[in-house]
């Protein structure tokens, strides 16, 4: 019975492939992290699946263990440095964002809903903010251009990262470990996973591609701050 090249490559075989494996890995996992953290293209990447599809395929790597935990540290790297690099983006836009018109993702709805958990949480919110794929990249922008404290916004999302991939690339690397017993289901995860992640991604990049030819619209980061925030209503001592 023959064997196709998606699924010996897939279980880890594949000739040089094999040791080329982790490497490539290594690349993409760095790659989307800071992508989806720092730049608006990461709005349309497949990020959690992406880290999800890493941990399985690294468990069935030989060495994987050791990967997946140098991996983790890496990701929280890329997570806080594309976190900065979107925050610098954001304050040097001042207090105007541009957005698309009746665009999907980039659009006033989205960056005001943003900016309103921001304003009222804070903190908090930047934490949550990891865990939601839009909001993840939207935030450090509107971060950075809402002035938010620098200090501030470093600790939380460097928690943030601290929690995040890690979480995600340990949890589906020792879920995949489990599937090490079943040789003939581990291919067909993995090969699964691989194909759902490139269509995704090249899904992505076209809604990308799109998304950015629509108009621009200015979004006012301090009329949607305003309209966040009750007026205080002063009324006569003798009311």
């Amino acid at each position: 019975m023959s064997i196709s090249p998606l699924t010996t490559l897939a279980s880890g075989g594949f000739g040089p492939l094999e040791t080329a494996g982790p490497v490539l890995v290594w690349t993409i996992v760095l790659t989307f992290v800071f992508l989806e953290c720092a730049l608006i293209i990461g709005l349309f990447l497949p990020g959690d699946s992406m880290l999800i599809t890493a941990g399985v395929v690294m468990a069935s790597q030989v060495g994987g263990e050791g990967h997946i935990w140098a991996l983790s540290v890496g990701t929280m790297i890329a997570a806080i440095a594309g976190n900065q690099v979107g925050y610098v983006f954001g304050s040097r836009t001042g207090h105007h964002i541009v957005a698309r018109k009746n665009g999907k993702y980039i659009n006033t709805r989205n960056l005001a809903r943003v900016s309103e958990m921001l304003h009222k949480h804070g903190f908090l919110a930047v934490l949550v903010a990891r865990w939601i794929p839009w909001v993840r990249t939207l935030c450090p922008l509107v971060a950075g251009a809402a002035g938010m404290d620098h200090r501030k916004y470093t600790i939380a999302s460097t928690v943030g990262a601290v929690i995040w991939a890690p979480v995600i690339l340990l949890a589906s690397y020792y879920a995949g470990s489990f599937l090490e017993d079943m040789s003939w289901l581990m291919p067909a995860v993995i090969g699964t996973l691989v194909v759902g992640l490139i269509l995704g991604t090249a899904v992505g990049v076209r809604q990308y591609r799109n998304e950015m030819a629509r108009p621009a619209e200015d979004f006012d980061l301090d009329t949607a701050e305003a309209q966040t925030v009750p007026i205080p209503v002063i009324r006569p001592h003798n009311a």
